[in-house]
Formats: C-alpha cells, structure tokens, sequence
C-alpha cells in the first residue's frame, strides 16, 4: 500500500467510497466525476502503478470484476454501449498512479473519449508485421 494514494487509502477503509463490489484482490467504486450517471473505477487492492506490474492472478480478478461491473452498469444505467480504459501516465492522462480501470455508460454523441483527433494513418502490412516483430522480440 502507498500511504499517499487515494485509492490505497480507499482500499484500507480510510477514505470514503461508495462501493460497488469487492473481493480478496479487487474493488469497484463509483468515481467521484460522474459524466454520465454509473462511471465506476475498478483496482486492485495492492498499490500497482499500472497494467504492466500486474501478476495473473489480479489480472484475472481485475478482468473479471471489470466485467461484472460492465453488465451491472449497462443494466442500471441509461447506455447505448460502454467504454473501458486504463491510462497509463501523464501522457495519456493517468491522474492517479494506483491502476485502475474506468466502466463508463456512453450516449451517442457525448463527445467524451474521441479516439482520434482527426483520421488515422492506415500503414501497410509490412510496416505492421515490422511492428509485430518488434513487439514480439521484447514480449516476456
């Protein structure tokens, strides 16, 4: 545990939160920021920093749990689909450094989430199978 994150020190009772679910490794809790009405973030119990420190057993309780979450929100909710993400890093806009994964009711439209700030380039199949190739020579 990190004494000085806020989602350690929800995990320790220490700090509110209106829990949804929780077992040995995982919990989930409605964010704080709601910009639709269910956004809820799912950790783990230890303080991982992100998806890459993950073992597989938290792996699978995280997966599971986002899972389970997703189908309790796209019940409860007004949705006319989900979105799912973790952010790793200033970068990509990681505001806490305590892994944890967004379940968020989506409406047509919203404009929250835009992928991509104008067309993607599509390159082709060699660059792609040298990209495969890189990442496999550093897979672990």
């Amino acid at each position: 545990m990190d004494d000085e994150c806020v989602f350690c020190e929800i995990v320790q009772g220490r700090a509110p939160a209106s829990i949804v679910c929780e077992d040995a490794l995982v919990m989930a809790f409605v964010d704080l920021r709601q910009f639709h009405p269910g956004h809820t973030l799912v950790v783990p119990r230890r303080h991982l920093h992100d998806v890459r420190e993950l073992d597989v057993a938290t792996g699978a309780a995280l997966m599971a749990m986002v899972s389970r979450v997703a189908r309790a929100i796209g019940s409860a909710f007004p949705n006319e689909g989900l979105s799912i993400w973790h952010s790793i890093g200033e970068a990509a806009f990681q505001e806490v450094p305590h892994l944890h994964v967004h379940v968020h009711p989506r409406l047509p439209d919203d404009g929250l989430l835009r992928a991509y700030p104008h067309a993607p380039v599509a390159p082709g199949k060699d660059v792609r199978d040298a990209y495969a190739a890189a990442l496999r020579a550093h897979l672990d």
